[in-house]
């Protein structure tokens, strides 16, 4: 059993051993640190903290916005994602603007990893941030994701603090998050926690256990592996 969402990263990198890494919301570098010495990595922060990186890595001071709108990606990374971390704003709203964005510079056969999906309570998942371990309401980004893009493999593994989404059978192709950017914000952004636990995190998020078989299994069974 895994324990923390860091200790599942790992064990994703390892499992993985992608050629190129993205990682949205480095802040003091702890995540990004697991990146393989063979991995090229981008990190995207307005404000990191980080110390040393990992060989072959490059930090960019700039919002997610900023990089996926100004930046040639193509050109920095040389090749496309093959597995990406999304832990940046805990909106909604930007997390699936993330999500699409990492989509569609990611190969067929990646995985998007997206943090705080599984929330505590209600004031920890508040869109407001009133205590220090605040997940936001990043779980809204699942529930949209599965209405509208059915085609994704999502799951949401059962990791302290917060959880961490899985994302699978990736399409670089579909434009449905950009094109109905406004009709999937609206049909989530009133969720509460409270409706929820009402679903269920089971039906509404599709909870997972942090047991890494099983895990594992959800990883390479994408489309491009044998």
């Amino acid at each position: 059993m895994i324990s923390t969402y860091y200790g599942l990263l790992r064990r994703i990198h390892e499992c993985l051993r992608p050629d190129v890494y993205l990682e949205i919301g480095v802040h003091e570098g702890h995540s990004i640190a697991f990146v393989g010495p063979d991995t090229r990595a981008i990190g995207i922060d307005p404000e990191p903290k980080v110390d040393e990186l990992p060989d072959l890595t490059t930090v960019f001071a700039v919002t997610s916005d900023e990089f996926f709108d100004r930046t040639d990606i193509n050109e920095i990374l040389g090749g496309p994602i093959d597995l990406a971390f999304v832990d940046g704003l805990h909106l909604f709203q930007q997390t699936l603007r993330d999500i699409a964005n990492v989509e569609s510079h990611c190969s067929a056969d990646g995985v998007i990893l997206v943090h705080d999906c599984l929330p505590i309570d209600a004031v920890t998942s508040s869109p407001e941030r009133t205590t220090v371990v605040w997940s936001g309401d990043v779980w809204k980004s699942v529930v949209a994701l599965r209405r509208y893009r059915p085609d994704l493999s999502i799951h949401t593994v059962d990791v302290a603090p917060t959880g961490m989404a899985v994302i699978t059978g990736l399409d670089p192709t579909n434009t449905t998050i950009f094109d109905c950017f406004d009709e999937i914000v609206e049909s989530v952004v009133d969720l509460t926690f409270d409706d929820l636990i009402l679903q269920g995190t089971a039906t509404t998020l599709a909870t997972v256990p942090a047991e890494w078989d099983d895990i594992r299994e959800l990883l390479t069974s994408r489309p491009a592996i044998s």
